[in-house]
Formats: C-alpha cells, structure tokens, sequence
C-alpha cells in the first residue's frame, strides 16, 4: 500500500496522533472493549431527553436483548423512530458509546432512537448478531403503540460494521416481509468480506484506523471462516446479494481514504441500478471514524449531511 498521510485533511492530522497502529486480535479485544466511550453527552442534551434500558425477547433459543431507548421530553404523539446499531468491526463497541450522539439527534429531529446491544463476534458468529438486531426491529414493530412511534417512519442506521448489521436488515426485513424499514442510513458501512481478498487493493486506502489486517480479522470473526471465499449469506456481508430491489432509500457516506470506499461506491451503484433511491457522499482526505475529529471542518460537514439526510427521511 502506498503512503496516504499526504492526502489526509489537514485538520484531521491530530486525531492520527491519537490513535497508535496497532494489530488486531483476540488477545487485545478485552482492551478494546473496555474502552471508554469517545464523548459524554451534554448536561443541556440529557435534560431535553429520556434514556430507557429495556430488555426484549431475542431470537429462538438465545438470550434477551438490551435496547437503549432514547426519546425527546418535549415532543408528542407518535414519533418517527431510528434503529441504530454501533460499530466495532463485529468483534467490539456497545450501544451506550454513542449516548452522546443519540441525546441530541433524538431531541432535535423529534424522534425515538432505539440502539441494539447485539452479541458480539468471535463469542458469537453470524447469524446471531444479525438476529438479535432483527429482534430490536421485531420488538419495535410489535410494540409501536405502546411506545408512542409510527412505524410507517422506522429506519435503519450504522456505522461500520454497524452499517454492515445495517444493510443486511434492510435486505433482512424485506425477504422476510414481517416489519418495512422507510430508510437506510449507512455510514462507511462494512459490507463486503471480498475486499480482504481484492487482487488489486486500493493503493491509497485503509492505511489509518481500520486496516486490511483489523479487516480480515473483523470478518474471520463473524463468519467463522477465512473471508472472500465461497458460501458466504449476503444475511452476513450485504454486497454478496444478488437481488437489490424493494430495498428502501439509501443513504451511504464514506471517506476518500476509507478502506470501505469502493465496496460502499459498488454498492450504491447498484442500488441505484435496481431502482433504489441513494445519497452517496465520498468526504475527500477523510479516513474511517474520521467524524471524531469533532471540529474539522470535513467532519461538521458530514455530520449536517447526515442530520440533514436523516430530518428528510423522518418526516411524514
């Protein structure tokens, strides 16, 4: 791979001294996991909102699955909601790592924010992951009264691997065709197992934070298997369907240095070829978590993006 540092936004250069390279493997995922969430929430944003700790019925024959249910003190009637699903590389992260993402957005579009703390992989390969965040959607859809949402405006969203659990529910929901998801709303998604085995690798992406080594590691873990070979569910890695239309509308960010850029553009190509309505931006000198650089210019960009994206799909 060739050097890319010099194609780094330059506002993002002091997040890279931040974050130490380092190799991925089970013997540091207790570390990972037990990091402390990057951002505590504002004292203003949690006086505008609720946060509840639910536990609803999983999948056959596997345990109860936490939800962390976010909603906006002053608003009323039935809510659009967002199932967000965190991300980690399938193998780390927890829903409360992004509270101080989900107070505000909750408080501000007015809606109800629903974020999965799903089984994480090697502990627990494909499917589980996957079905414990189709439980959260279930338990939504069963339970919508109750919980003050209007299910004809529930979306899906993610980031990373997030974004992988992400897509494979929209594909999920709608072959199953129990509960519609009005949107999917993906940032630099992990979608494709294939690109750990790419005969010609992208020369200038990966090299920071998410690498091809952390990549084939994530993948190994969730499908119990050496990623890019044959028999792999598009349920596990959403590039791998070969039928994409009926999927809801779209919404794909990624980074110009992010390992995922080409998975996410083929994919958003051929979403828009099956007739999906897709937003695609591609964030020039952005790596992946780039947006933790709160304050650069690149990263307040991606998020009005993303707010903006996320007000239009949520509205009646």
């Amino acid at each position: 791979m060739a050097g890319s540092r010099h194609l780094v936004d330059p506002q993002l250069l002091p997040l890279l001294e931040t974050i130490p390279p380092f190799e991925l493997s089970e013997a540091v995922l207790p570390m990972m996991r037990g990091r402390p969430a990057r951002f505590t929430p504002r004292a203003e944003d949690v006086a505008r909102t609720t946060l509840e700790r639910r536990r609803v019925p999983g999948p056959k024959d596997a345990p109860e699955v936490e939800v962390l249910v976010y909603r906006p003190k002053a608003a009323t009637g039935p809510l659009p909601a967002i199932l967000h699903i965190h991300g980690g590389g399938y193998v780390a992260g927890a829903a409360a790592d992004n509270e101080a993402v989900h107070r505000p957005l909750a408080a501000d579009l007015a809606c109800v924010i629903v974020s999965v703390e799903y089984r994480l992989a090697p502990e627990t390969p494909f499917p589980g992951p996957l079905e414990d965040c189709y439980a959260a959607l279930a338990w939504i859809g069963r339970n919508a009264a109750e919980l003050g949402v209007d299910a004809t405006r529930l979306g899906v969203m993610g980031e990373s691997a997030g974004g992988g659990l992400a897509a494979a529910l929209a594909l999920l929901a709608r072959d199953r065709g129990e509960y519609a998801l009005a949107f999917q709303h993906l940032i630099y998604p992990m979608i494709d197992d294939r690109t750990c085995a790419a005969a010609e690798p992208h020369p200038y992406a990966g090299e920071f934070v998410w690498t091809p080594q952390a990549n084939r590691f994530g993948w190994r873990s969730l499908l119990g298997q050496e990623p890019g070979g044959e028999g792999v569910s598009p349920y596990a890695a959403a590039a791998r369907a070969e039928r994409l239309e009926g999927l809801p509308p779209a919404f794909i960010a990624t980074g110009s240095l992010d390992l995922f850029l080409e998975e996410d553009l083929v994919y958003a190509q051929r979403l828009l070829r099956a007739g999906v309505p897709v937003e695609l931006h591609v964030y020039p000198g952005a790596f992946h978590g780039f947006q933790w650089a709160a304050e650069a210019e690149v990263s307040q960009t991606a998020a009005r993006d993303s707010r903006a994206a996320l007000a239009r799909a949520l509205r009646p």
